[in-house]
């Protein structure tokens, strides 16, 4: 994962851009367009990033990943 996606990840968090919703479903604000939000559900989020991972990691052995389930995950420790 990427520094700048935890930087984005952080910055969310702090911002109060993530909102429950239900025990694994969450409202993630976009961290570009304030009139945007995500939802993440588990390890997956609808964002065109997210939809795209593997498109631009294929073969890496990565698992995909974004600044909004990232953010999910900071905001569950906290």
């Amino acid at each position: 994962m990427s520094a700048n996606t935890i930087r984005k990840a952080k910055k969310l968090v702090e911002n109060e851009g993530v909102a429950k919703i239900d025990d694994e479903l969450y409202q993630v604000k976009s961290s570009t367009d304030p009139s945007k939000s995500y939802m993440v559900e588990k390890d997956s989020c609808d964002c065109l990033g997210f939809k795209n991972f593997y498109k631009f990691h294929h073969g890496k052995g990565l698992k995909a990943n974004c600044s909004h389930i990232e953010a999910v995950r900071i905001f569950k420790k906290e």
